[in-house]
């Protein structure tokens, strides 16, 4: 990745990342299909990786059931797996899952983690090491459903404790239980209202 910073002038979008597996318990589908219902009712582009099971196939398919709109960038060899959504309003197919993670930041106003597996935690895990370098600027919300995040949330506490990560750094995420929260954070942040975003209340979410 080239060595510039990646950030974004009209803040309305934001990438998701989460999980593609099936088998998980119904209360994170619920958080996926609310956080997707409350991007659509405050006009936020949902990004994601194109997948069409899952906690994303959940995500995307409420979003575009509210009304509101996905871009889904994926790698070619995954659509050749069958593994894409086919009614996205837009996406787009990269040769290299490096240049799908790329095209995901470069394109986002903020992050949203849900619970994932470990390609969820190797993108999240990345977008914060980008964020301590400098390349990326802009909001990185932790969804902590059902405590799932607590033990990493505990071992980035064990790396400052240990000072492998400077303390400082602690702010370079925030940390929600409930979709609710998640969106509220997102809208608290001063940047994006200032850059002409969205803004909503409590009640509104």
């Amino acid at each position: 990745m080239a060595c510039k910073k990646i950030m974004k002038q009209t803040q309305r979008s934001v990438v998701v990342y989460c999980a593609s597996s099936s088998l998980i318990d119904a209360c994170y589908f619920d958080a996926a299909e609310r956080l997707g219902e409350l991007l659509a009712a405050n006009g936020i582009l949902c990004i994601n990786g194109a997948g069409k099971e899952g906690l994303m196939g959940a995500l995307n398919d409420s979003v575009l059931r509210h009304g509101g709109a996905v871009k889904g960038i994926i790698p070619q060899f995954m659509v050749d797996a069958g593994w894409c959504h086919d009614q996205l309003n837009e996406t787009i197919i990269t040769q290299t899952i490096h240049e799908r993670k790329e095209s995901m930041a470069e394109s986002a106003d903020a992050v949203i983690a849900l619970p994932g597996g470990v390609g969820t935690l190797e993108e999240l895990a990345e977008i914060i090491t980008w964020k301590q370098l400098g390349l990326y600027d802009n909001p990185v919300i932790i969804l902590n459903t059902n405590d799932y995040y607590q033990p990493l949330l505990s071992f980035f506490d064990k790396m400052m404790e240990a000072k492998f990560l400077n303390r400082a750094n602690g702010d370079m995420w925030q940390v929600a239980s409930t979709p609710e929260e998640a969106v509220g954070l997102l809208l608290g942040f001063p940047h994006w209202k200032a850059s002409g975003g969205l803004e909503c209340t409590e009640k509104e979410l």
